[in-house]
């Protein structure tokens, strides 16, 4: 059965880092991509940053661009997010999600199998 867990959120000040980890397991993550997605209160979900199968190929959503790096080791079955520089607007609930059609990142739509997600939040 197809699962991913997210972890590692948490209350953070502005300026501080995070790291999300997302951990796969029921399909054979080499093959495709993973996306990180947040949903904050009165908004709508928004796709974060995004990865290849290999990891040779990122994308990220510009409001992030510069202060977000994601990462996958396919052999621990991991993708990552490390979050630096974070702000009260990236103050949301995150997921990854996986393009069970595809190994490289083209449609935010296109992504699913969600997790329960975790709460990541910016204030002082």
């Amino acid at each position: 059965q197809l699962q991913l867990v997210e972890s590692g959120g948490g209350l953070v000040q502005p300026g501080g880092s995070l790291r999300l980890s997302c951990a796969a397991s029921g399909f054979t993550l080499d093959y495709y991509a993973i996306a990180w997605f947040r949903h904050a209160p009165g908004k709508e979900r928004e796709g974060v940053s995004c990865i290849s199968s290999s990891g040779s190929s990122t994308n990220y959503a510009d409001s992030v661009k510069g202060r977000f790096t994601i990462s996958r080791d396919n052999a621990k079955k991991m993708v990552y997010l490390q979050m630096n520089s974070l702000k009260p607007e990236d103050t949301a609930v995150y997921y990854c999600a996986v393009d069970l059609r595809r190994s490289i990142c083209v449609l935010w739509a296109d992504f699913g199998s969600w997790g329960q997600g975790t709460q990541v939040t910016v204030s002082s």
